[in-house]
């Protein structure tokens, strides 16, 4: 195993880490969402995922203000939307629901459908990054392509670029051309986009005495590839970070790689 593997953050380019487990809040609103935050950070859960589309900003706010626990243990993440006229308001909003001074990463949440909106987008979110509201700035569902032109027309590179990712979703070379890049893979829907009965990972995860919901997260961290599952079930909450003290062996992750090769 390599330091990379057992890591549990993963640098940014242009300084400072974000936890390679993350707390994903999708579709969690209301007082679901703050008992879910609240046990979330009990159980040990620093990096917390939500979005202006999500809807819950506010009850994360709350979670985080009750919890006690020192901002600079905290990374959160928030997104905004691809049809956001106002820029700036959008970041204040978030903040202000967040009781929150800053965002640790700040994420274009998809493609808006003209391109040249895209790149407006970015670069007023990069202003506002330097201007310290925002410590990291990044997309998210953006294709290579896209990434690229935002590049080329601002002079600046996401640093994270948030998509599905999973054991089934497996693509080597798109993983290869982010990390060319220094841009760092974030993975959404991981258990949602993988089959947990598959019998490649019904096996391993008998041979390591884990969940296969467990093992395709430790798939994610030994990658590298930051992983923000979700889910409002206490039990599954502290199963998932329950990962940090077992590892795959090579045949096991090839086997795994090897599951979305057609």
């Amino acid at each position: 195993m390599t330091g990379k593997e057992h890591a549990d953050s993963v640098a940014l380019r242009r300084g400072g880490a974000i936890p390679i487990l993350g707390f994903g809040t999708w579709q969690i609103r209301g007082r679901l969402a703050r008992e879910a935050l609240n046990c979330a950070l009990q159980t040990g859960y620093r990096h917390i995922d939500t979005a202006t589309m999500y809807a819950n900003e506010r009850e994360v706010g709350r979670a985080l203000a009750d919890s006690g626990i020192l901002r600079e243990e905290l990374f959160i993440t928030t997104k905004l939307l691809p049809d956001s006229s106002d820029v700036r308001r959008a970041i204040e909003t978030s903040l202000s629901d967040l009781q929150l001074d800053f965002v640790d990463l700040w994420l274009i949440h998809w493609p808006p459908r003209r391109r040249a909106r895209s790149l407006s987008l970015f670069e007023e979110m990069l202003s506002i990054r330097d201007e310290g509201v925002a410590r990291a700035i990044g997309v998210s569902n953006y294709s290579i392509d896209e990434i690229e032109e935002l590049t080329v027309a601002t002079g600046d590179i996401p640093e994270v670029n948030q998509i599905p990712w999973s054991p089934f979703l497996y693509d080597p070379a798109e993983e290869h051309e982010l990390a060319r890049r220094h841009i760092v893979l974030e993975g959404y829907s991981p258990l949602k986009k993988s089959q947990l009965d598959h019998p490649v990972l019904v096996d391993i995860a008998a041979a390591v005495g884990r969940t296969p919901a467990q093992v395709v997260l430790r798939w994610h961290v030994q990658h590298g590839v930051v992983v923000i599952p979700k889910s409002a079930d206490p039990a599954r909450i502290a199963e998932n970070f329950d990962i940090f003290d077992f590892s795959l062996d090579t045949a096991s992750m090839e086997q795994l790689d090897e599951i979305a090769s057609p």
